[in-house]
């Protein structure tokens, strides 16, 4: 018969004051920047229902409390309800489908009385839960392929049923899960397929209607034929390590673009693309051929990065032009200096970036700010709260709160590593990539540096339903985190 470890701690003992303390911190301070975002001279009233603070207040009060409650379950009903919460999330993504009404283009809110709650923002903590309770199976390891394809799939199914309710940015958020299986052992392989994809997708759309001078050949797609050329060839040298491979593979298509350029110059002007993708499939032949026959089965893998990098390419094209709506392919243009209209499409961001920069130093105080205050901004008060924090705290203010957010990611980082278990270590870092990936981007997309797909900004963007959803999964991992000096003893 098992008896409780008499050196274990209380719960309350047990807990991380310094996180409670900076998470209160944050509210607040997120609470005070909606009062300046939103407050309205002719009706003063900050704690009135019919102002967005006075609700913050309630979303607020109602966040402690779920808190406080989430802090008394014990950790064990995290992990044997883990699967049944992910299917209830499940289901409740595709009703939001089916009966949301379409609010901004989207169908993800649900109208429960006098408010509205997005499933999106609830689904993220059942995931994280999800794959932690996965991969704290005994004998999994993301070297097995079958198993990584079910961690995938988990991540997946939920991202698609939000697009499906045109909710892009907050699908995205879920790539942060990504994050976590590299912490966990997958290979850098899959991050850097990442980043060549995202490389793909700029140079193609940024180039894709510009051609090099003296040949009928685009940019964006020469420049991507190339890339796919050059990063094949280096990772059949890290995965595979025979020289003799890479300087046929890069005399073969880098010699051969060379001479395509060179006949299109002097003798008959000429699609030098078209070679590309045939100097390629080539290139994919020889990695098969050669890793069955030298038995280099990874130069195989190299080979299909090579295949996807080729579709995928062609596939943003379409995605481009037909899958997406028309403000997010011009929220993109802007970003990618192909649509300079300040006026229309890159109105949010310039205003954001002249709210900013009027805040100077120090800032124009507490409810000074007339970019804010004169409603220049849209959105002011939840996807780019931050201009707000910049106009009125100034450099200072902003750069404290991006400092003070460095820390608790920190905290998050020292907290997660201190676990003795997998679930809790996997999920403690599903909750801070994240935090990362909303304050990343979010702060990002108001300064213009990434594209505005309508995050919140983690504790200051008004609305109940992603406050509801941050507190949920900070408080599951911090009373996870008090029982981790639990012992039992047989």
């Amino acid at each position: 018969m098992s008896q409780v470890d008499n050196r274990n701690k209380g719960v309350l003992a047990s807990l991380d004051w310094w996180t409670i303390l900076m998470y209160l911190t944050l509210v607040v301070w997120g609470w005070f920047s909606i009062c300046g975002a939103s407050y309205d001279f002719v009706n003063p009233d900050i704690f009135g229902w019919g102002t967005n603070s006075g609700k913050q207040l309630v979303w607020i009060g109602t966040s402690l409390v779920l808190g406080s409650m989430l802090l008394l379950i014990e950790k064990r009903f995290y992990d044997t309800s883990a699967y049944f919460v992910y299917m209830i999330m499940v289901t409740l993504l595709i009703v939001t489908i089916v009966i949301a009404p379409e609010t901004k283009g989207s169908r993800s809110w649900i109208p429960i009385g006098p408010v509205k709650l997005q499933p999106a923002e609830f689904s993220k903590f059942a995931v994280a839960l999800t794959i932690a309770k996965f991969m704290n199976n005994y004998g999994f390891t993301l070297s097995n392929t079958k198993q990584f394809l079910k961690v995938v799939g988990l991540i997946l199914l939920p991202m698609v049923l939000i697009v499906c309710q045109k909710e892009t940015g907050s699908a995205l958020v879920y790539l942060a899960f990504f994050l976590v299986l590299y912490r966990e052992g997958m290979t850098g392989a899959f991050l850097f397929t990442a980043f060549a994809m995202i490389v793909y997708f700029v140079v193609g759309i940024r180039y894709g209607s510009e051609t090099i001078p003296l040949m009928p050949v685009v940019i964006g797609e020469f420049v991507v034929h190339l890339l796919i050329s050059l990063f094949t060839i280096g990772m059949a040298w890290v995965f595979g390590r025979r020289l003799e491979v890479v300087k046929v593979m890069s005399c073969g298509v880098l010699g051969g673009t060379a001479l395509a350029m060179l006949f299109s110059v002097y003798v008959i002007p000429c699609n030098v693309c078209q070679v590309q993708i045939v100097l390629n499939a080539l290139m994919v032949i020889y990695l098969i051929v050669t890793s069955i026959v030298t038995k280099v089965y990874k130069l195989a893998f190299v080979a299909s990065f090579a295949v996807l990098s080729l579709g995928f390419y062609y596939a943003c094209g379409y995605v481009f032009e037909k899958v997406l709506q028309p403000h997010q392919r011009v929220r993109i243009e802007v970003l990618l200096g192909m649509n300079d209209d300040i006026r229309s499409a890159g109105y949010n961001v310039n205003q954001a970036k002249i709210a900013i920069g009027s805040g100077g130093v120090f800032g124009k105080g507490f409810l000074n700010g007339t970019q804010t205050k004169l409603r220049y901004v849209p959105e002011q008060d939840t996807d780019f709260i931050f201009c707000t924090i910049g106009e009125e705290e100034g450099f200072v203010g902003s750069a404290g709160l991006l400092l003070f957010y460095l820390v608790f990611i920190w905290r998050l980082i020292v907290l997660a590593e201190r676990q003795p278990d997998t679930l809790a270590r996997v999920y403690g870092y599903s909750v801070l990539c994240i935090f990362l990936f909303h304050l990343f981007v979010n702060v990002g997309m108001v300064l213009g540096l990434t594209p505005v797909i309508g995050i919140p900004l983690p504790f200051f963007s008004y609305g109940g339903s992603s406050l509801w959803g941050f507190t949920i999964l900070l408080f599951i991992f911090l009373r996870m985190d008090a029982e981790r000096n639990k012992r039992t003893l047989s």
